[in-house]
């Protein structure tokens, strides 16, 4: 069976060598990157099945790179998984309005890197789900033909805003979406309507869920994800 792909672009040696060694060491094959116009030549050349992605880059930086990838049909179902510096959180959120699917803060654990590139792969792989099919994630089912949902077999009343919300969370555990996309997920492209307002319906489902609410959670800066 062919190992697992990785592309790493990184400008910072001592990092894409480091990477590199924790990455192989795992069993994964990784080609390393030092420039955006570099990584984009790579992937054109051999699509990876992953990006792990600086975003502070020479040249095209991380932000382009990863825009170019989501944009391109041929490479848009690549998963990116942005590397930022602390603190960079709007580029965080235009990263995860691109299309990234995940990110990691410097410094960084090369565990972490390991942990989060695994739990990306196994959502990549993972079946489709259609939109309709019951599911249960930490105690809560969501029928979202029948817009039901139940905390440990009890039924809780939502509001259609708020199954939608709940039901957007739940198709992709573990992965941070902004205020903006949970916005158009839910009620479509340009609706208007502040940060503020999605924190108020966030607010009211996780009271609605008990103690299951305490797995919706906060992504600071960013916005919010269903605990995996």
């Amino acid at each position: 069976m062919p190992k697992t792909s990785i592309l790493v672009v990184d400008d910072e040696e001592d990092i894409l060598e480091l990477l590199k060694f924790n990455l192989e060491r795992e069993g994964f094959k990784v080609i390393c990157s030092e420039t955006g116009e570099k990584a984009l030549q790579a992937v054109r050349n051999s699509p990876p099945d992953l990006v792990l992605l600086d975003l502070m880059l020479p040249g095209i930086n991380g932000l382009e790179v990863a825009r170019a990838l989501k944009s391109n049909p041929n490479t848009s179902s690549i998963p990116v998984i942005m590397l930022t510096a602390k603190g960079d959180e709007s580029d965080v959120v235009r990263g995860l309005e691109i299309g990234a699917d995940d990110y990691v803060t410097k410094p960084f654990s090369p565990r972490v890197i390991v942990a989060r590139v695994r739990a990306v792969m196994r959502r990549q792989t993972a079946e489709p789900d259609d939109g309709f099919q019951a599911r249960e994630i930490h105690g809560i089912t969501i029928h979202p033909g029948r817009r039901e949902v139940a905390v440990n077999g009890k039924e809780v009343k939502l509001t259609m805003s708020e199954f939608d919300i709940l039901h957007y969370l739940a198709q992709r555990p573990g992965w941070v979406f902004t205020r903006s996309q949970i916005v158009s997920a839910v009620r479509g492209e340009g609706f208007a309507v502040t940060d503020r307002s999605v924190d108020v319906q966030i607010v009211g489902l996780r009271k609605k869920l008990g103690t299951a609410g305490k797995f919706i959670e906060t992504v600071r800066g960013v916005g919010y994800r269903l605990k995996e």
